[in-house]
């Protein structure tokens, strides 16, 4: 008899706060341990009802191989059932077989249950004969590596015989004699490629480096790209460093143990990354059906590549509480701004992106102080920066998200956290720093992001020309620059600096930051100049410039957009008293 999962209070609030115990984890990962095999009871329930979505494949075999293997070995076969590369897998089919994901013919995609019950025979020393899908001249199992058969390279797929026995795995090949290999024990050859791992430390379980798995991806089943030595040896190298600046962290929000993370896949830009959301450069991402797995470009330093280990492990956490309780309900409309994305975001978003957040905050927190991980002297900066930015993500989602009790609960402790943070005190330079590059991002998004109705607009207008006050706007639409793509925060990584630095002409956003705001006015003014569309990112930096020096003014920095409506229309000349005008609305 099965017993619903009730996860005990405190191990939630552990969770809610943005950090975890091992308990509290271990929590969520018998979560997904539950969540997996009602997802392979889904996928079996299929088969069941059509038989010929496996066709060619000898479908009466991977049951009974299964259950033989989980009997003789029933811990390496949970292990197998858990690993990122099956969930990816398995939620992948079934979306295929929903009629809702696209890849290879369906009966490989499908067929990939054969190689699951292949790997875990090997794991368990049991034996079976079983056909598993090939594509090309390889074979891939999950979480140890991939079988290369003789012949030509290809993508075509296709069946071949397997027999397991013994922990060996023996391939009937068309182009040579039968390819034995031992995937548990045998070192790189021709035949076999082992999954790379990376040691984690004494005792603690090493993390796989997976640049073959086929659904190592987000979705789409991709092809094997493995890393060249030079490639490898960076990421041991990067890895190594992260591992000793996590184990001197903390145990709270931003605190992560090595080894709970289970893989990370090699992003590399093989087609070009002008599709990219973002900047190839710091790329990374997770998926909620492979738990502890994330995919990331190599990142430039061991410092960069622990954070982002916390960052996308938080995202791992979320994606597991949320299969446990539904925290908000949302019709994804993209309409809010999140300090950390060029672009708007719907609720869920919001949320996991404040839930990732408070780990970065935290890890930043925790490298205060801490000269051999961060010898620039970053983390004051960025703790401070991270902390205001996520409060303000967080204020968001508990005035307009529609969460449900357990979502509020989150929230709040969320917020707790942060809260907490805020009242911790920093250099007051380095506040105002981090002050200071999140209201030039803000302003900057506005612009880029948002756009007066056109009522608005033209009501604003008239009432500049005629001389009278303007009127307070209404909401404003959300209408994304779509010839501006992705833009970078460049001036908000100038602010990070403790002394000002710039070449023999300064730019206007050095001579900004560095509090040269009469000087960053006039680059600004000179940038705008002339016709066509306006620079988001100069006619931000001439707001944050003149606020500066007309506080009184800094209303205008709340509704930026509609400085930039005034302007669109008719370019007034005289930018100064326009922008003192536009301020007596109290927006």
């Amino acid at each position: 008899m099965y017993a619903p999962i009730r996860m005990p209070g405190p191990l939630f609030d552990e969770i809610a706060a943005g950090g975890g115990s091992p308990e509290a984890i271990a929590f969520l990962v018998q979560g997904e341990r539950t969540r997996r095999l009602l997802l392979l009871r889904e996928l079996l329930d299929l088969f069941d009802a059509d038989p010929g979505i496996l066709a060619p494949l000898d479908a009466g075999a991977v049951w009974p191989t299964l259950e033989a293997a989980a009997e003789q070995a029933p811990e390496p076969v949970e292990e197998l059932l858990l690993s990122p590369q099956v969930g990816s897998w398995l939620a992948h089919t079934l979306r295929r077989l929903h009629g809702t994901a696209s890849g290879p013919p369906l009966w490989a995609d499908a067929g990939q249950i054969a190689v699951v019950a292949a790997t875990a025979a090997v794991h368990a020393g049991t034996d079976t004969e079983l056909l598993l899908p090939a594509r090309g001249r390889t074979v891939s199992l999950p979480a140890l590596g991939l079988v290369r058969l003789p012949g030509p390279d290809g993508d075509d797929f296709h069946a071949v015989r397997t027999v397991v026995s013994g922990g060996s795995l023996t391939v009937a090949t068309r182009n040579g004699p039968d390819v034995v290999v031992h995937p548990l024990t045998d070192p790189e050859s021709a035949q076999w490629l082992p999954v790379h791992r990376l040691p984690a430390g004494p005792g603690a379980r090493a993390v796989q480096l997976d640049d073959l798995d086929p659904y190592r991806d987000l979705d789409e089943p991709i092809a094997p790209g493995r890393l060249d030595p030079a490639e490898l040896r960076s990421w041991q190298g990067l890895f190594h460093d992260a591992v000793a600046i996590l184990r001197r962290g903390g145990t709270g929000p931003g605190g992560l143990r090595p080894e709970e993370v289970s893989r990370i896949v090699p992003w590399r830009a093989q087609d070009g990354a002008a599709g990219l959301p973002v900047p190839a450069a710091g790329l990374s991402a997770s998926t909620g059906d492979a738990f502890a797995s994330m995919v990331m470009a190599r990142p430039e330093d061991g410092l960069s590549l622990a954070e982002t280990l916390v960052h996308e492990f938080q995202h791992s956490k979320l994606g597991a509480l949320l299969h446990l309780f539904p925290l908000m309900e949302d019709d994804r409309s993209e309409l809010y701004y999140a300090p950390w994305r060029a672009d708007p975001r719907h609720l869920p978003g919001l949320l996991h992106g404040a839930y990732a957040f408070v780990g970065v905050t935290g890890f930043w927190r925790d490298r205060i102080g801490d000269t051999a991980a961060d010898p620039d002297g970053r983390a004051p900066f960025l703790f401070a920066l991270r902390r205001l930015q996520t409060r303000m993500v967080l204020r968001t989602l508990a005035t307009r998200g529609q969460l449900t009790g357990p979502g509020r609960r989150l929230v709040t402790r969320l917020s707790e956290t942060v809260d907490g943070w805020l009242r911790e005190p920093l250099e007051p330079a380095t506040e105002a720093r981090a002050r200071a590059a999140a209201v030039s991002h803000r302003v900057e998004w506005r612009l880029r992001n948002l756009r007066c109705g056109d009522g608005e607009r033209d009501t604003l207008v008239k009432a500049l020309r005629s001389g009278a006050d303007p009127v307070p706007g209404g909401d404003p639409l959300v209408a994304p620059d779509a010839g501006s793509g992705y833009w970078q925060d460049d001036r908000g990584r100038l602010y990070m600096r403790r002394e000002p630095g710039h070449g023999a002409v300064p730019t206007a956003d050095e001579l900004l930051t560095a509090g040269d705001a009469e000087a960053a006015s006039d680059a600004y003014a000179r940038q705008l100049t002339g016709a066509g569309p306006l620079d988001r990112h100069a006619l931000a930096g001439w707001l944050l410039a003149h606020t500066e020096l007309h506080p009184d003014e800094r209303r205008l920095l709340a509704r930026p957009e509609r400085f930039a409506a005034v302007l669109e229309a008719g370019m007034p000349e005289r930018w100064a008293e326009t922008a003192r005008w536009l301020a007596r609305t109290g927006e």
